[in-house]
């Protein structure tokens, strides 16, 4: 997700893993799938020749592998159904179940996944992140904020753990820490923002919240000299009415984008 003292509205409203485009929380995977080769077919009814090759086989899929080509697809109770059938149950199968289950808003069963995979992985920082995502998604913001910074304990270069601990921050009105976690997050991956580390759902952040999100998105983006982004993250904070354009002509952080034409044509209400 990104990055905005206390008000009242912002703890009231709010993951995903997440989820508009511009303030959503980041569920992460755990591993990257590898696309699966669609084996050559060769007719039945082609008359047989000795100078034709043999067909290629079709490689066998494992439960596992059927389950990541659904939850890729979207067909995410196909993708349950298969890591069911995988045994022993790993923490990694674990994760993707729970990230399956979250994906249908079934937020009860993803959590226990989530669970059961902490449970034979102590230090599974991914699960850690995705338990964050649906306490956020529940509006129990101390208690995602605490499974943020135990997943940061174990990996503390995660640009995406950060970018959810700012926007769970912000939600919470703690602006200051929210933006250095967006700083943090942007200095380890330039594009932390724009990427999509894996499944997302839809945030239930509101307009406003999203709007100081999207302010300290563009407060970050400005420093890091990332002005099209800066542009785009204000344009969004304007649109969700939590900012004005005189207040964005007096931040200093944008003061290295005066002669860009995109902002001036921002500040001028175009």
């Amino acid at each position: 997700m990104f990055g905005p003292s206390h008000d009242p509205w912002l703890a009231a409203g709010l993951l995903l893993f997440v989820f508009p485009a511009a303030s959503r929380y980041r569920v992460a995977p755990a591993q990257q799938v590898e696309p699966v080769q669609a084996a050559s077919v060769i007719s039945s009814k082609a008359a047989p020749s000795a100078s034709l090759p043999s067909p290629p086989q079709r490689p066998h899929l494992t439960a596992e592998q059927i389950g990541d080509i659904d939850e890729v697809r979207g067909r995410y109770q196909a993708a349950i159904d298969a890591y069911s059938q995988v045994t022993p149950h790993t923490p990694v199968v674990w994760n993707k179940m729970g990230v399956a289950y979250q994906m249908m808003f079934a937020l009860k069963h993803a959590a226990h996944c989530y669970k059961e995979s902490l449970k034979l992985d102590r230090e599974n920082s991914i699960a850690l992140n995705n338990l964050g995502t649906i306490d956020d998604q529940l509006k129990d913001f101390a208690s995602g904020e605490r499974m943020y910074r135990k997943a940061l304990k174990l990996d503390p270069n995660n640009a995406l753990f950060l970018k959810n601990l700012g926007t769970n921050l912000l939600v919470q009105g703690k602006y200051d820490r929210g933006w250095d976690a967006f700083k943090q997050a942007l200095a380890i991956n330039p594009q932390v923002f724009e990427n999509h580390f894996g499944p997302q759902t839809d945030d239930p952040i509101p307009a406003r919240a999203r709007g100081a999100a999207n302010y300290y998105k563009a407060r970050s983006c400005a420093r890091a000299g990332l002005a099209d982004c800066a542009v785009n993250y204000l344009r969004q904070a304007l649109h969700e009415g939590f900012v004005t354009s005189s207040k964005i002509a007096l931040d200093s952080e944008f003061s290295l984008l005066r002669a860009n034409p995109d902002f001036q044509q921002l500040l001028a209400g175009q």
